[in-house]
């Protein structure tokens, strides 16, 4: 499948971009921008399911992986995932060959749930999507207005049958070594890459830095507190 894509910036550097569950390449609304500013030429992809890409009649975290690798340029100097973008990219990363990876509080586990709780999951996870702006934002105090607007929206485009990808057992998980020179950028409190799973990517290579007080959207929550987060990554 060939994704829609968002680019920003005509720089010698290239730097590929995916987003989260729910959302779409408008994610990196900001970031693309302040790369395309540091010389990159940047390619934000929408996954399938997602934004303005097509719907698919299977999802699959291999098959979000074999889609970013059919899209951009193999190569690259930078790519960057948030949530479920970030195991995309780890499953990706081997054939996309980049000069180094940075994971954005990457989807490397998700929280245990009980049988029922698993049971009752796709329920919750689609009334997100019904979500009003009013309720987005007061879940999410410190975005910006159009980052609000912006998830409303992407909850509309989002296709439901994802979300089976998110709570099927062995789905999301961590890599186990490190291919390519790579940072983890963590929430405050991440729910998604706990502390004993921090100290594995540590003790395989990663380097691993977590912004205060932010919550899974990092980018959307502290801009200034993200883009300091990769200093000397970019």
């Amino acid at each position: 499948m060939k994704l829609y894509t968002r680019e920003w910036g005509s720089g010698a550097r290239y730097a590929v971009l995916v987003h989260g569950v729910m959302s779409d390449s408008r994610n990196w609304r900001t970031v693309g921008p302040a790369l395309a500013e540091r010389g990159y030429h940047v390619i934000a992809v929408d996954l399938r399911g997602h934004g303005h890409s097509p719907r698919a009649a299977e999802y699959t975290a291999e098959l979000f992986a074999q889609d970013v690798v059919d899209t951009v340029q193999v190569r690259p100097e930078l790519v960057m995932g948030h949530s479920l973008g970030g195991l995309t990219v780890s499953l990706a990363i081997e054939r996309l060959q980049p000069e180094r990876a940075i994971y954005v509080d990457p989807a490397f586990s998700g929280p245990a749930l009980t049988w029922w709780q698993r049971m009752l999951a796709p329920a919750f996870l689609r009334s997100l999507t019904r979500a009003s702006a009013v309720r987005i934002a007061k879940k999410n105090p410190r975005w910006d207005p159009a980052d609000v607007a912006i998830e409303v929206e992407t909850f509309k485009a989002f296709d439901p049958a994802v979300i089976p990808v998110l709570i099927t057992p062995g789905s999301l998980r961590a890599p186990e070594a490190m291919h390519v020179p790579s940072l983890v950028v963590l929430a405050d409190n991440s729910q998604l890459v706990k502390p004993e799973l921090a100290e594995r990517l540590r003790a395989a290579g990663f380097e691993v830095r977590v912004v205060a007080g932010s919550g899974h959207t990092i980018a959307r929550d502290d801009f200034d507190g993200f883009m300091r987060a990769l200093d000397g990554w970019i």
